[in-house]
């Protein structure tokens, strides 16, 4: 299943995503936990006016209210009378119904004890005269009296049958920024929670980015440094026990180069001993396939003494034209009579082993000559990497068996005849060799006959 490209792909970045993810549902879900309840006190404050002044207009206030006088009541209610009218029949209301305050006015007259037969409520916005102190603000201010248009809400009860009483009162017209402070509150939360998960988050993965590297090149060339042992504990550990995994992979290694070394010397002087000894043969032409037989096993050691050190050579990369060192590898071929010729190519250079990519490129040469009799060089520029290109004339090789040829002891020709081309290391060694310059052997059947294979190497 294809990831989603927005994905991060970085553990850290992982975790700052699923938990700013976490904080926006939290958040949604206490803004709507707080916008319910913001309703709910916002219709409070709306009707309990109405409901009020409809209590005193029918006297069924308490009649004791703590630090006030008998009179104070009296002119309360006298006032709140005022606001309200009396009627036998149910008043038509103007306006938007609001059946949340008719539910609401319900409830708290049911608090009370306040029994009623209907409850009717509207709202609308009209233009009202100025309040006092907006009178006051206006001579101060020298303003001219503007339309005061404010919203009203209306409420009718039918406090016994046929007999109703409605009264009315203001309420707000500007929504409060509950947005805007919601936003607010959820930046902060992010800024208070998501920079230290990141200070967190780089800290527990740089040992590991650290542990990458290493592990990469490790990978690339059999030699990597140790890691720094830091992060938390369990990093630590996994660090710990990579650095000591390394080192015993680098003692095994190190033994095996200086067995490889050991065999190697032990067989060629035996091989230098037989050399010697077909001097000795009176016969010129036995002479000679003995010794184009001992030549033969010498390359073959080479072959397998260079794979198996593939990845830990000694010789120190350097900035290289590889367009003149393919020229000179060709050169070298055509003093010999070989069918090679090399096209004419753009400076390329890059930071490799000269002996390496020498070798490597005299075996794709010799191959294209053994199996495709004729042998074409060429250095490109292509996507950001050099290509040293060698093209023969030969039959190619089917699709399903490419990345099998590039596997030790493999050959083409499935016989065992020396006649026919060498052990089957040689693109093995050029795939080793490649891998160890982050690079890659590529093969590639030409469209007019022929096979096309590449040396890829990072610009």
């Amino acid at each position: 299943m294809k990831q989603l490209r927005l994905w991060p792909q970085s553990l850290v970045g992982q975790i700052i995503v699923l938990v700013a993810i976490a904080l926006f549902v939290a958040q949604a879900i206490n803004f709507g936990l707080l916008l319910r309840e913001r309703n709910r006190v916002e219709l409070t404050s709306q009707t309990a006016p109405v409901v009020y002044r409809v209590i005193n207009a029918l006297d069924v206030r308490p009649d004791r209210w703590p630090g006030r006088d008998n009179r104070e009541q009296g002119e309360d209610r006298d006032r709140d009378r005022r606001n309200v009218d009396f009627a036998t029949t149910r008043p038509t209301l103007t306006g938007k119904p609001r059946p949340d305050v008719e539910a609401r006015a319900a409830a708290m007259f049911e608090d009370i004890g306040l029994t009623v037969h209907a409850i009717a409520a509207a709202e609308d916005s009209r233009i009202m005269p100025l309040r006092r102190w907006e009178q006051i603000r206006s001579r101060a201010t020298g303003e001219a009296p503007r339309d005061h248009r404010v919203g009203r809400l209306t409420l009718a009860v039918e406090y016994e049958p046929g007999k109703w009483l409605s009264t009315e009162a203001r309420i707000g017209s500007r929504p409060p920024r509950f947005g805007g402070w919601l936003v607010a509150q959820t930046l902060i939360l992010y800024v208070i929670v998501l920079i230290p998960l990141l200070w967190m988050g780089r800290r527990f993965a740089r040992p590991l980015k650290q542990l990458t590297g290493s592990a990469r090149q490790f990978a690339r060339t059999g030699l990597a440094d140790p890691v720094e042992e830091s992060g938390p504990g369990d990093v630590r550990q996994l660090t710990t026990a990579f650095n000591a995994m390394r080192a015993r992979i680098i003692a095994m290694l190190d033994e095996k180069d200086r067995m490889l070394g050991a065999i190697g010397h032990d067989l060629r002087t035996p091989l230098a001993s037989l050399r010697v000894r077909t001097e000795s043969v009176e016969d010129e032409g036995e002479r000679a396939r003995m010794s184009q037989t001992i030549e033969e096993m010498n390359r073959m050691l080479d072959d397998i003494l260079s794979l198996a050190r593939a990845g830990r050579s000694s010789e120190t990369a350097q900035k290289v034209d590889l367009t003149s060192l393919a020229d000179a590898v060709v050169e070298d071929f055509i003093e010999l009579g070989s069918p090679v010729d090399m096209i004419d190519s753009d400076r390329a250079v890059a930071f490799v082993r000269a002996q390496q990519i020498r070798r490597a490129l005299r075996n794709l040469i010799e191959n294209a000559i053994v199996y495709g009799d004729r042998a074409h060089v060429s250095v490109q520029h292509q996507d950001g990497a050099i290509r040293i290109i060698v093209a023969d004339e030969g039959p190619g090789i089917a699709e399903d068996k490419m990345g099998e040829m590039m596997e030790p002891f493999t050959r083409l020709e499935g016989s065992r005849n020396r006649e026919t081309g060498g052990a089957g290391l040689g693109l093995a060694l050029v795939r080793a060799i490649m891998a160890e310059h982050g690079g890659s052997l590529q093969l590639a059947n030409r469209p007019g006959g022929g096979l096309e294979a590449s040396l890829v190497l990072p610009a």
